[in-house]
């Protein structure tokens, strides 16, 4: 399977994006899928995944409440809405897929990864 993540940019504090990750290749709904990001200098960290049915979710506990993860199977693309941007979000954001129903908060655990998008998040 192939992703390509798209959306990222420059924004201002407080303000919104919405991250998109579109897989082609095999059955997208077969996969879960998951958003890490790695900011300059810092490791790459899970930030939020989801089910391959789109019924489980989770966002990890210091972004819940800004950021919400969801994917429509119909358009083969998995979404991160990200609200009240800070400048601690700066990273370049992945997308990657899991070639099980559940997701994981691993990294070493997806099987396919998108190429990444850059966020820049100006104070």
């Amino acid at each position: 399977v192939q992703l390509q993540a798209s959306g990222g940019g420059l924004v201002q504090a407080g303000g919104s994006l919405r991250l998109s990750c579109a897989a082609s290749g095999r059955t997208f709904s077969e996969y879960a899928m998951g958003w890490f990001r790695q900011a300059p200098g810092k490791e790459r960290e899970f930030v939020a995944a989801v089910s391959k049915g789109g019924r489980s979710g989770g966002v990890t506990d210091s972004l819940k409440g800004r950021f919400t993860i969801f994917r429509d199977n119909a358009k083969n693309t998995v979404y991160l809405q990200m609200n009240s941007l800070i400048p601690e979000d700066t990273a370049v954001y992945y997308c990657a897929a899991r070639v099980l129903p559940m997701y994981s908060l691993l990294a070493s655990e997806y099987d396919y990864w998108g190429q990444g998008t850059l966020v820049t998040v100006s104070s």
